[in-house]
């Protein structure tokens, strides 16, 4: 009886640092820029993409930007959460209504993942600017300091966040309950250089 329990303790314990070794998050090659033409002027210098992942990347997030960036009622709300003069209507940004605010496209982070149709194809977050003066992605998951630079990252930075469109803006009162656009999530991420 003795031997047969210390073999499942032993299979039990495999099991355990399997999953652990399997719960590692992919690191990926990312890069912020502040706009297309700055990410087209890295490739033209050899930068981590080229001119074609470029354009196909910032349509990727400029389409997220419509799809899933955050909503608010009034653009005092909006403003609170990410900064005077950082905000404009829905109506102006993605063709919907006049009454509802988003943030203004403020950079793209570009990641290069290997898991993705063809390997080392871009995937795109837009980021936004926060009330602290810094810059957050779509899914509120990081802060950066920054939206230039490179910096190896968590591949779930690139997890496609939740669709706004269409739904219930933020209130006040709601964003206060999430504790404020950009506020939750990992520590800030550091970029070095671009």
């Amino acid at each position: 009886m003795r031997k047969r329990s210390r073999t499942v303790a032993l299979t039990i314990l495999g099991a355990a640092a399997f999953t652990v070794a399997g719960c590692r998050e992919e690191q990926v090659e990312a890069q912020a820029f502040p706009d297309l033409a700055s990410c087209q002027a890295a490739a033209a210098q050899g930068g981590l993409f080229t001119a074609a992942e470029c354009d196909q990347a910032f349509a990727e997030a400029a389409a997220l930007h419509v799809e899933a960036a955050p909503r608010y009622d009034s653009l005092e709300v909006c403003e609170e959460q990410h900064g005077a003069g950082n905000c404009g209507s829905e109506a102006q940004q993605a063709g919907g209504s006049g009454s509802i605010f988003m943030p203004l496209l403020a950079g793209y982070l570009i990641g290069s993942m290997l898991g993705r149709a063809t390997a080392g194809q871009a995937a795109a977050q837009p980021m936004y600017r926060n009330a602290q003066g810094g810059y957050t992605n779509a899914a509120r998951t990081t802060n950066f300091g920054s939206n230039t630079g490179r910096a190896t990252v968590s591949g779930q930075q690139f997890t496609r966040p939740a669709a706004t469109a269409g739904q219930a803006p933020m209130s006040r009162a709601t964003a206060a309950s999430r504790g404020g656009f950009g506020s939750t999530g990992s520590s800030p991420a550091r970029s070095s250089g671009g």
